[in-house]
């Protein structure tokens, strides 16, 4: 006679326990850890989680369990509990002060008490998914918190991705440890679980445990501790034959079963054994709780069994103390699932719907029974287990509605499937559910798109077009053809302009409507090879939006425009419709469109070279982003934004602090190769080739997976030359560089395409010439591009009318230097002055122009590789002294910007010339011991000049000018100025001048 249920004694999971312990102990100390904890069912997952959390100290324990409801998981479930329990503990304004900005609109998806939900949209998913990341975060800034999933194989898609985020978005530094159940026996080849755990798998900091079934003397312990007696050997011979190792069936076995007597027969039976034990009256609410699922509200089974709470609590009794359910909450749960699903199974046909078909009939009466969204998806899924179509259809409508509050897009999809699935079996369906099959297409669409579905969506779009009168229902039409559009454009899908432009043709316009403002929005939004028709549709697209009082797709369109119309070279008188479009969205809450706003302004400014402005613009963006809760997006986004003026001004260690931030935030894909692609760039001019070709792989990889425009394509073409330059790898690197001027139209993205062309203009050889082609045809446009173009023209040796006007390749070609009318500033606006110099003299000039156009910028590391172009070309002059001046200029900035191999060229080139740099001794030719600055001045002089006259002409004061005169007396061993002068004409210091 057994005298326990359960061993009291936590047996053969020594390591296992081990195995969790360490990695909490590990989670102390700020290392990112997730275990997964597989095993067949019955194994003893749950049991283990239990004791690892008895002995988990003072960390914070939030249990959540995934549902079964049907053949689906209930959407959110593990964490709709987790944030219930928490509010228990911490109250309701206790957990809203720990979400991030404040405001706990997000988490209303999952739990009503916190209000109603913001708005719909991709983004609401994302805030969701980033608020609650950050609620366990806040959380673990206290203590550690050990977030426990279990049987994450009823875990339906919005949980599964929910799961995914979090453990894949932890972050180091966080105490926070994620432990994962599920049944490895539940998982065949198509279970959508197995790619999860596949891909869960290949993360650092994520750890996996298989529970083996128990050894032979493990189960002798086992039962031991149950029987509180050794068994005897043949008994435990059959028990373990029986069993084969696994705990429940062990208990199980020992609990029917006493010495001598025959065991059960089949799994089944011993499942229910302790069932039919109990007395018939709760053997039926047994059967009726099982139809409710893995977990019933106390409410709900009352309503369904027609029992008051005394009469139900007293039928329920011998079933919590025979340990077949346990307590849970406000309701109960079976001890395990295999008895539930055992008890499920042995319904007959008939009592299976007529149970169902109970649950349904409860829930109509009192939805308020279980909490939103559960309710509605609950009752729908009754309807459609009783196998009544019209109400599954009916119920299946509203429940996607509840779905889509929750931002359980993919739930909502499969409801709105199931109303398309039942719709010919229900010959009155669009009556029932107030709207027509069209409309469900639409609808399932634009849901398919938001679940990621995006061939589904496409599909059905097509669906609902091939059911459509056009010209009878214009604007039916064009909201099919707007999603599958907004869709196409996802898919890189060719024809997705075409659709919005179709759709814009057909929503009346003699009528303002918030569709045709919504309509010619996207496709503003999508144009980029027609800048007028993008700024005329982006105008009539914030006009509607203004008229019909849609303030959302106002200040989008007004973003577009404002964006579109921009030009680097007035950038100031574009800045206020940035501002006008944030205001407009405040209006409205459109949180989107302001953040939107910031990303296209802080892009804009540094296009002009508006470093500064442009990292202000980006860093207020990410703190918008972060009280929005949506760091994670838009708020990486917004860091590449800010990274790449901070490189620009030289600030290369912010850049890089911003980097590893947003890093660490596990952005999406494209965001993170833009920001390795930064560090990549900082990490070789640095000299850290190694670092810089690690983050070049990692972003290569992402953009190989998918088609990107210009602005990640072509400064990823910079890197891959500038990396095979750096190992010495020169014919690889103009066969790179050749295979992108084939490959790209640079002359569409003048912006990205002249920092191109000045890398490639460096290998110099056959590429020259096309390069002077491309270079011709392309736009400069402001003062970065404008500086490109200098640098350029002073790399290739071009004059204005070689290299051609910016207005395109009509332009011409001429032979003579300075012939052609210049555009910018620099050397162009002096092009006359250069007519009759000789070629080192007129690339001096061109290096020069080259020089105050990135120091006006001030971009310091543009501004030293440019002198030293100009300091080389200096020495091809023959001005020694003026070389020695820009190698110490440079040599300045390389030093304090960490530039490495540009100090060691510059070096190398001071000695090839034997120029002294700054106040190192000149090289050996000038035996003197001067510094760059002595010479300077020696020379000044040796020409007869007072200190006031050399202080002028090197702008400095006149008391430097007496240090230096004095410091070159003593060098030389003079006593004068007239005999320092007769020593430098002597050896003939200055003969080259």
């Amino acid at each position: 006679m057994s005298i326990h249920a359960v061993s009291p004694r936590f047996v053969g999971r020594g390591g296992e326990l081990s195995a969790l312990e360490r990695a909490l102990a590990g989670v102390r100390t700020g290392a990112a850890s997730t275990v997964l904890v597989g095993g067949e069912a019955g194994v003893g997952k749950t049991r283990l989680v239990r004791e690892f959390a008895d002995r988990a100290g003072e960390a914070m324990v939030l249990v959540g369990g995934c549902m079964e409801l049907g053949t689906e998981g209930l959407p959110f479930a593990p964490f709709t509990a987790v944030l219930r329990g928490l509010v228990r503990e911490l109250g309701r304004d206790g957990v809203a002060a720990l979400v991030p900005g404040g405001t706990t609109r997000g988490l209303a998806r999952l739990l009503p008490e916190f209000g109603e939900p913001d708005g719909d949209g991709s983004e609401a998913r994302a805030r969701l998914f980033e608020q609650l990341l950050g609620l366990l975060e806040r959380l673990a800034e206290d203590r550690p918190v050990v977030l426990v999933v279990e049987d994450a194989h009823w875990a339906d898609r919005s949980t599964r991705d929910l799961l995914s985020f979090l453990v894949r978005y932890q972050r180091s530094g966080v105490r926070l440890l994620i432990v994962v159940t599920y049944r490895a026996d539940e998982l065949h080849r198509t279970h959508p679980l197995r790619p999860l755990l596949a891909e869960l798998g290949r993360v650092d900091w994520v750890a996996r445990l298989e529970l083996r079934r128990l050894t032979r003397r493990e189960v002798v312990e086992q039962a031991a501790s149950i029987l509180e007696r050794e068994p005897s050997g043949p008994d435990m011979d059959l028990i373990y034959a029986r069993s084969e190792g696994n705990p429940l069936f062990v208990e199980a076995l020992l609990s029917e079963s006493g010495v001598g007597e025959s065991l059960p027969e089949s799994l089944r039976d011993l499942l229910l054994a302790g069932v039919e034990r109990l007395p018939d009256d709760t053997q039926e609410l047994l059967r009726v709780a099982s139809a409710g699922g893995q977990r019933i509200e106390h409410d709900l089974l009352s309503a369904v069994a027609g029992r008051d709470d005394v009469a139900l609590s007293n039928a329920l009794r011998p079933a919590v103390a025979g340990n077949v359910l346990v307590v849970d909450g406000e309701g109960y749960s079976f001890r395990h699932a295999l008895i539930r699903e055992a008890l499920h199974d042995d319904l007959l046909p008939g009592e299976h719907t007529r149970l169902h078909t109970r649950f349904a009939e409860a829930l109509e009466r009192d939805l308020s029974i279980l909490p939103v969204p559960r309710g509605a998806i609950e009752l729908a899924h009754h309807w459609h287990a009783a196998h009544d179509t019209t109400w599954a259809l009916i119920s299946a409508w509203h429940a996607a509605a509840a779905a889509r509050r929750s931002a359980a897009y993919d739930e909502q999809l499969r409801m709105l499937s199931r109303v398309l699935e039942l719709w010919d079996q229900v010959p009155d369906a669009a009556e029932r559910i107030g709207a027509d099959h069209v409309e469900v297409l639409r609808q399932t669409a634009t849901v398919a798109h938001l679940a990621g579905e995006y061939e589904r969506s496409i599909a059905l779009a097509t669906a609902g077009l091939a059911e459509i009168d056009e010209p009878a229902e214009p604007a039916r039409a064009a909201r099919l053809l707007r999603q599958r559009g907004l869709t196409g454009y996802d898919l890189s899908r060719p024809g997705h302009v075409d659709d919005l432009r179709r759709a814009a043709s057909l929503v009346p316009a003699d009528k303002p409507s918030k569709l045709r403002a919504q309509v010619l929005e996207s496709l503003a939004r999508m144009l980029y090879d027609d800048w007028q028709e993008k700024i005329s549709t982006a105008r009539l697209a914030m006009e509607l939006g203004h008229e019909v009082g849609d303030a959302n797709t106002e200040a989008h369109a007004l973003i577009s425009l404002t964006w579109a119309r921009c030009q680097f070279s007035d950038i100031d008188a574009y800045l206020d419709g940035f501002a006008e479009a944030r205001r407009i969205a405040a209006t409205a809450d459109a949180h989107n469109a302001m953040l939107r706003g910031a990303i296209s302004e802080s892009d804009v400014l540094e296009g002009a070279g508006r470093h500064e402005r442009a990292a202000q613009v980006a860093r207020d963006g990410i703190a918008e982003a972060e009280r929005y809760g949506v760091a994670r997006t838009s708020g990486t986004f917004l860091s590449i934004n800010l990274a790449e003026p901070l490189w620009s001004l030289g600030r290369w260690d912010e850049a890089l602090k911003v980097i590893e931030h947003a890093l660490e935030l596990m952005p999406p894909p494209p965001y993170r190769a833009s920001l390795q692609g930064l560090a990549s760039d900082i990490a070789l001019a640095r000299g850290r080739v190694d670092r810089a070709e690690e983050l070049f792989a990692a972003s290569r990889s992402v953009l190989a997976r998918g088609r990107f425009r210009d602005q990640s394509v072509l400064p990823h073409a910079c890197r891959e030359v500038e990396l095979l330059v750096a190992r010495g790898r020169l014919d690889e690197a103009r066969e790179a560089a050749a295979r992108t001027l084939r490959e790209q139209d640079l002359v569409a993205s003048p912006r990205y395409a002249w920092p191109l062309l000045v890398v490639i203009a460096q290998l110099g050889g056959d590429l020259v010439g096309e390069l002077r082609s491309v270079a011709g045809r392309l736009e400069a446009e402001g003062d970065s591009q404008e500086a490109h173009r200098l640098t350029f023209m002073a790399l290739t040796g071009l004059s204005e009318s070689e290299l051609g006007l910016r207005s395109g390749p009509e332009s011409g070609a001429g032979s003579e230097r300075g012939s052609g009318s210049g555009v910018g500033s620099g050397v162009g606006s002096e092009s006359d002055s250069v007519v009759g110099l000789d070629d080192a003299a007129w690339r001096l000039k061109m290096w020069d122009a080259a020089v105050a156009a990135w120091a006006g910028l001030r971009e310091p590391y543009s501004e030293a590789c440019t002198l030293e172009g100009a300091a080389r070309a200096a020495l091809e002059a023959g001005d020694r002294q003026g070389a020695g001046v820009r190698l110490a200029r440079a040599r300045e900035l390389a030093e304090r910007l960490g530039a490495a191999p540009l100090v060691e060229r510059l070096d190398a080139l001071a000695r090839r010339g034997r120029v002294a740099v700054a106040d190192e001794p000149a090289p050996d030719g000038l035996p003197l011991g001067l510094t760059a600055r002595e010479m300077e001045v020696l020379r000044h002089v040796a020409e007869g000049h007072s200190n006031r006259e050399i202080a002028g002409e090197l702008f400095i004061s006149v008391k430097t000018v007496s240090v230096h005169v004095s410091n070159i007396l003593a060098k030389l061993g003079v006593a004068s100025r007239g005999e320092a002068s007769a020593v430098a004409h002597r050896i003939r210091l200055f003969a080259d001048d």
